[in-house]
């Protein structure tokens, strides 16, 4: 007879789930004893740092992730990683042991009371199967929703008792089932809007993660290079969805009201494609859109599609709606876009290095292919101005606004790019939330250089705290941290620096060493 952990578990590798990320508890042993051969576990410290490993290896390879935590306690430290992997869309599947049936009404210790409330509203769907003959098609079910558009975390509470118990016969017909989507427009509403773009005197392209996500980047090139339009990436854009090297891209909007208007002037029609409309953080009040504007929403998400406060949307596929509309339009009449100025490279300095000059070295270093996950947030808006990326899958951010993403996430992307090298960008007051992830790195054995931008504050909100006028705010330094003692204790190759030659030495030898070392380089901290 089948047990609902072995239908479980060819569940899972029919649909091309072999890698289980986690930190497990007394309620998920018995779900991994018996552990497959053919299954990988990932184990992480905490499971914070689990569920930025999978985030970051779902986003990179565009299918869902399978995490295992630990109850109510487990599910509480990943708090903060799933509100990472809400708001980027990424497919997640995060199972939570659950007390034994028998004593549930008792409340003992490890009881997740009120399960299905506990991830929510990070979550699309939540659940715990009333009874263990359930838990097959509440797993298929998790499967396919986290990967039904908009895809997203799903969570699944399961008593540790439902494992052992047999299968019901009609369970296996779930083996084999499949659920598609299909989101392109139809011609005649492709025509219309494109229509629309080639009635436009002047529009601009504003990208969002979405469009990444899609690997829609060529189509968005195309699109731009055939309306002759300026490309923006949306506010606080967790992803790169435009080479950063082509002559139409303007680079990031700001997150404010007042500040998109101001840039988008003189612009009639703002087309928008994977990203939310907006996503804000400083409040400058202003008008939403320049007077004359119109706007048109291209997203995945139909709640993003709802509770837009301006234009008009459209849900589907963003990859395909993009590459109809780049085929669609007829090739405008105007000049192109002059090609915005970049900034120039840095000369050589002295310690501590300027921010810059350390992107300038690390985008002249690295290898042209290179992933960059970053949590260096004081820095943000000089690695759009000065980073060349020009692959799609090339940047990754937290996307809910938290600290704790990157470190974890980049041992997941190097996981599932092992043919890319990534580099974690991390500042250090960002560095402290996740740190046990070098330990995976470790581990595993895999190879992200970690460079830690020390500058010893949280740059970024001392930022903030000058543009609310909030004077005399405690905890904003962050000194006496000692990330190359760190790195080493959890078995990294780590070295410090402080100057371009020493720099330049030591992110060499990292990117070709091949295993996951350190770097920690004492910047400068300067206004954002």
């Amino acid at each position: 007879m089948t047990t609902i952990r072995d239908l479980t578990y060819d569940l899972l590798r029919r649909n091309g789930i072999t890698t289980i990320f986690g930190n497990p508890g007394s309620n998920e042993l018995p779900f991994l004893q018996d552990f497959p051969s053919d299954f990988r576990y990932v184990l992480a410290l905490h499971e914070g740092v689990a569920i930025g490993i999978a985030d970051g290896y779902a986003q990179a390879t565009g299918r869902a992730a399978l995490v295992n935590l630990h109850s109510a306690a487990g599910t509480g430290n990943a708090m903060g990683g799933l509100a990472n992997a809400w708001n980027s869309h990424s497919p997640l599947i995060v199972t939570a042991g659950q007390q034994t049936r028998a004593m549930i009404g008792i409340e003992p210790l490890l009881t997740n009371l009120d399960a299905t409330m506990l991830p929510k509203p990070l979550v699309k769907w939540s659940y715990e199967p009333a009874r263990a003959e359930d838990v097959p098609l509440a797993m298929s079910r998790a499967l396919h929703m986290s990967r039904l558009p908009a895809p997203g975390p799903v969570y699944l509470s399961i008593p540790y008792d439902d494992w052992e118990k047999t299968a019901e016969p009609e369970s296996l017909r779930l083996l084999g089932r499949t659920v598609s989507t299909a989101g392109a427009l139809d011609p005649a509403a492709a025509a219309a809007l494109a229509a629309r773009l080639d009635r436009s005197t002047n529009p601009v392209i504003i990208l969002g993660p979405d469009v990444d996500a899609a690997r829609a980047n060529v189509h968005a090139v195309k699109l731009a290079e055939r309306l002759a339009a300026p490309v923006f990436v949306a506010p606080s854009a967790p992803r790169c969805p435009f080479p950063t090297t082509h002559p139409n891209f303007r680079g990031l909007l700001p997150a404010s009201m007042s500040g998109i208007s101001r840039l988008l002037q003189g612009h009639d029609l703002v087309l928008v494609a994977g990203a939310p409309v907006f996503r804000y953080h400083e409040y400058e009040p202003g008008p939403l859109l320049p007077a004359g504007a119109e706007l048109i929403q291209i997203t995945c998400d139909p709640d993003e599609a709802s509770r837009a406060p301006m234009g008009d949307a459209v849900v589907g596929d963003v990859g395909l709606i993009l590459a109809a509309l780049a085929d669609a339009v007829a090739p405008a009449e105007r000049s192109a876009p002059q090609r915005r100025e970049r900034p120039a490279r840095l000369a050589p300095g002295s310690a501590p290095l300027a921010a810059e000059r350390v992107l300038d070295l690390i985008d002249e270093l690295a290898p042209r292919n290179a992933i960059y996950v970053n949590e260096s947030t004081s820095t943000i808006e000089a690695m759009w101005e000065r980073m060349n990326w020009e692959s799609p899958g090339s940047y990754y951010f937290g996307a809910a606004g938290g600290l704790g993403f990157a470190m974890p996430a980049s041992v997941g992307v190097q996981l599932a790019q092992p043919d890319r090298q990534v580099i974690a960008l991390i500042g250090d007051g960002s560095a402290n939330y996740s740190v046990t992830a070098l330990w995976t790195a470790a581990q595993y054995n895999v190879p992200v250089v970690f460079v830690i931008m020390r500058n010893g504050t949280y740059g970024a909100l001392r930022w903030f705290a000058g543009v609310l006028k909030a004077d005399g705010v405690p905890g904003l330094d962050v000194p006496g941290i000692d990330f190359v003692a760190i790195g080493r204790g959890y078995g990294l190759e780590a070295v410090r620096v402080d100057t371009d030659a020493a720099f330049a030495t030591a992110f060499t030898q990292a990117i070709r060493a091949g295993r996951p070392s350190l770097i920690e380089v004492e910047t400068a901290w300067t206004t954002p």
